[in-house]
């Protein structure tokens, strides 16, 4: 199909959170342009985003890429975000008929993929060896206006709540994917570490959904929280040993653990609460170069599983989604405004959030 005119009410600038240059501070700038939808793509509104742990690393320019080593091919100047809700307010040329103006899509972290690697032919498109994402790549959802490619578009059902939906296309369907590579089973053990936080309050629920029995480890001030998500147990990290306590609790070990800390005290000796044959799930990211303090022969004689889990394909993606539009995973969200973006960082800095914390990027 040709292109269809924007609406006349789109403006030609807009407002967004700019970072000039790795590890500088966040600058609200207006006069910014408004992308023009080009081939194959739409325009959207950002009504919502939420905000990752992952965004802050890439603004500080501690990002780790595969190496382990810091993430430098950043565009600059950087607009970070990508849990984003929007609807589509232009489409460009060549898009299907399916789409329209006003449709509710996501804002994800993968934003354009080559569909003709093995990765993107067996599923696994996040990984695709040409792919592009708005956390390095391109502009993302700190932003009130996003062009998109239509052929990778996450077209979101008309019902559900853009509030909540944002940070399950990131959090979400990591935590989900990270369960899944976990193997877990109805009545086996899984252990979340960080149950609290953004991905492990998630973890939890998409674990307990497939009726596994919980343990959420994570600090004291967040026990209530834990709790409530219908953990079996909680463990204090900072008052007890969580090795000791998961063996008390287990007898044998955890089957699997899902490490969603940014910390590499939380990775340093999660195999050992693991039995034999069990699965450690690895999700957050400590800066730097952390490693695993379990030694090999540990790993050998106990037959362990060692998985890494970053977000997920588009299809896992739309199932994370269909579990939270159905009530069985509720997000924990706290709602701020756009330009609360630095105060939101310093909290994230500090571990002080519980849940995830969402802007309103639309007035």
């Amino acid at each position: 199909m040709g292109a269809i005119a924007p609406s006349t009410d789109i403006p030609l600038t807009q407002t967004v959170a700019l970072v000039s240059e790795l590890g500088g501070e966040v600058e609200f700038r207006e006069g910014y342009p408004v992308p023009s939808p080009g081939q194959n793509e739409v325009l959207a509104k950002v009504l919502y985003t939420g905000v990752c742990q992952s965004d802050l690393h890439t603004k500080d320019g501690t990002a780790a890429g595969a190496s382990g080593d810091p993430i430098t091919e950043i565009k600059l100047p950087h607009v970070g975000g990508h849990e984003g809700v929007g609807r589509i307010v232009a489409i460009g040329p060549g898009c299907k008929d399916d789409l329209q103006v006003g449709g509710l899509v996501g804002i994800r972290f993968s934003s354009r993929i080559c569909r003709r690697c093995e990765f993107c032919l067996a599923g696994a498109e996040q990984h695709c060896v040409k792919g592009t994402n708005h956390l390095h790549h391109e502009d993302g959802s700190f932003q009130e206006y996003i062009a998109l490619d239509a052929d990778y578009l996450t077209i979101l059902p008309e019902d559900v709540d853009p509030v909540v939906t944002g940070p399950v296309l990131c959090a979400g369907v990591t935590a989900y994917k990270a369960v899944l590579n976990a193997g877990i089973r109805a009545g086996q053990w899984l252990v979340v570490v960080g149950a609290g936080g953004g991905l492990g309050h998630l973890a939890v629920q998409y674990a307990k959904a497939q009726g596994a029995l919980m343990i959420g480890v994570d600090a004291g001030d967040k026990k209530d929280f834990v709790l409530g998500l219908g953990v079996t147990e909680f463990i204090d990290f900072t008052a007890t040993d969580p090795v000791q306590k998961v063996h008390e609790i287990t007898g044998l070990g955890a089957h699997a653990v899902v490490v969603t800390a940014g910390s590499a005290k939380a990775f340093a000796h999660a195999c050992e609460m693991l039995r034999v044959g069990g699965t450690l799930s690895c999700v957050g990211i400590p800066p730097g170069r952390p490693v695993l303090e379990t030694p090999i022969c540990t790993i050998v004689i106990k037959g362990l599983r060692i998985t890494g889990n970053l977000i997920g394909s588009l299809k896992e993606c739309m199932e994370a989604v269909e579990l939270v539009r159905r009530g069985v995973v509720k997000p924990e969200i706290k709602v701020r405004k756009f330009k609360e973006l630095p105060r939101v960082y310093e909290k994230m800095k500090k571990g002080d959030i519980a849940g995830r914390i969402v802007l309103q990027i639309a007035e």
